[in-house]
């Protein structure tokens, strides 16, 4: 669900390079985004006696006899892999490894320019889901923390859990906790604006995906009022056979109303349509919702319903994942300060509670600048990641994970 390709087009393999490198988009991306940068200098012969043999000797035996020294000379403390099998990137589907990594590449970028963090993306060339999560857990002694990043569903929930029960470090898939964060503060200063609290909602959210499964859990647990999820094949019912396990677990805990027939009958008289999907909403369904109705509309780059019509049709707070519209869901404004605050306490996992703080955090950013236009802060506000990263250490501290 990552949000800062606005335009993930494929691009035909026959294109001439020259009219790659007249593309401003290939022009950038020529030699990749980031690169591996010097933290202490090493211009003399003492320089490389210190940084390498004989003195890296000396922090290498003390790190075997008090393995925590690890964070404090090494980069574990402030780096973090942003890891992928390339099964579900943006919205162009299972494009392997070698196609995923100028994705990677960017979120590393954007965890150093808004979060201060170092990232490392890597490729892997492995979708069996155990050697997928074994490779991973190998790779987690040299990091302080684990983002996974386009891992198709549900695939991705089991290689979440299971590798966040072998490691020590936070283990977070963006798609779906970020994208969570980010809709629930969105979320809270809308029902702020339209005067009305979480608990006096009905939401209906269009996808039962990654995001899909993750945003309905995460603001069930904030207090929305009720939530319906639906798939490709309606509402999602604990009387459906075909559900997978976690549909299933969801099932148990949402639509108390009881729907099972189609998403757009379920959205008659709904408070709220969340869109994580790439299906098409019909005006005519966003015009038969409450009055002062709450539109997130999240597909790229094109919205399940296009936000002009959605206001048209009555929906008084429209957000898409785009930039070239107001209340814009992008990840960007969660992940940096979430695992800035993690790592600060050296956390060993993220818990819900801290995704719930984040988002709170998120939403007290905006303050007197709420509007419609405005219910969810810039990319480029500097306050986001600091306010996230503060509130999400606190609620480490108190939930027991944090070690420092």
């Amino acid at each position: 669900m990552t949000a800062f390709l606005e335009d993930p087009t494929v691009v035909d393999a026959e294109t001439a390079p020259a009219d790659r490198d007249a593309d401003p988009v290939f022009a950038l991306h020529r030699g990749g985004k980031i690169e591996v940068g010097l933290a202490v200098p090493l211009v003399t012969r003492d320089d490389l006696s210190l940084a390498y043999t004989p003195g890296v000797a000396r922090v290498c035996t003390a790190i075997e006899q008090q393995p925590s020294l690890v964070y404090d000379y090494t980069w574990k403390s402030r780096t973090v892999a942003v890891v992928t099998d390339g099964t579900a990137v943006l919205g162009l589907g299972d494009i392997g490894p070698q196609a995923a990594l100028p994705v990677m590449e960017g979120k590393a970028m954007l965890f150093k320019h808004f979060g201060g963090i170092d990232a490392v993306p890597i490729c892997l060339d492995v979708t069996d889901t155990d050697e997928l999560i074994e490779t991973i857990v190998r790779l987690a002694p040299a990091f302080g923390g684990i983002n996974l990043e386009d891992i198709s569903a549900p695939r991705c929930f089991e290689v979440e859990r299971r590798v966040q029960e072998r490691v020590d470090i936070p283990v977070f898939h963006d798609d779906q906790h970020g994208t969570a964060i980010v809709v629930l503060a969105a979320l809270r200063n809308a029902a702020k604006l339209t005067g009305r609290d979480l608990g006096d909602l009905r939401v209906v959210v269009s996808g039962a995906g990654a995001a899909g499964i993750a945003v309905s859990k995460m603001i069930l647990d904030a207090g929305v009022g009720d939530l319906a999820v639906a798939d490709s094949k309606g509402i999602v019912h604990i009387d459906r056979t075909d559900l997978t396990d976690e549909k299933r677990m969801f099932a148990t805990i949402s639509n108390r109303a009881a729907f099972t027939g189609s998403f757009v009958d379920a959205l008659a008289g709904a408070d709220v349509l969340l869109g994580l999907s790439s299906g098409k909403v019909p005006v005519e369904a966003v015009a038969s919702m409450a009055k002062d109705s709450i539109v997130f509309a999240m597909a790229n780059p094109d919205p399940e319903v296009h936000p002009d019509d959605a206001h048209r049709a009555g929906a008084r707070v429209v957000a898409t994942g785009r930039s070239d519209f107001p209340n814009q869901i992008n990840n960007v404004l969660a992940f940096p300060g979430v695992f800035q605050g993690a790592m600060s306490v050296r956390a060993s996992r993220v818990t819900e509670g801290m995704k719930q703080a984040a988002a709170v955090a998120l939403a007290a950013v905006v303050g007197d600048d709420l509007s419609e236009q405005c219910v969810i802060p810039s990319v480029f506000d500097s306050r986001v990641a600091p306010s996230i990263s503060a509130a999400v250490a606190d609620a480490a501290r108190a939930d027991g994970v944090a070690r420092l």
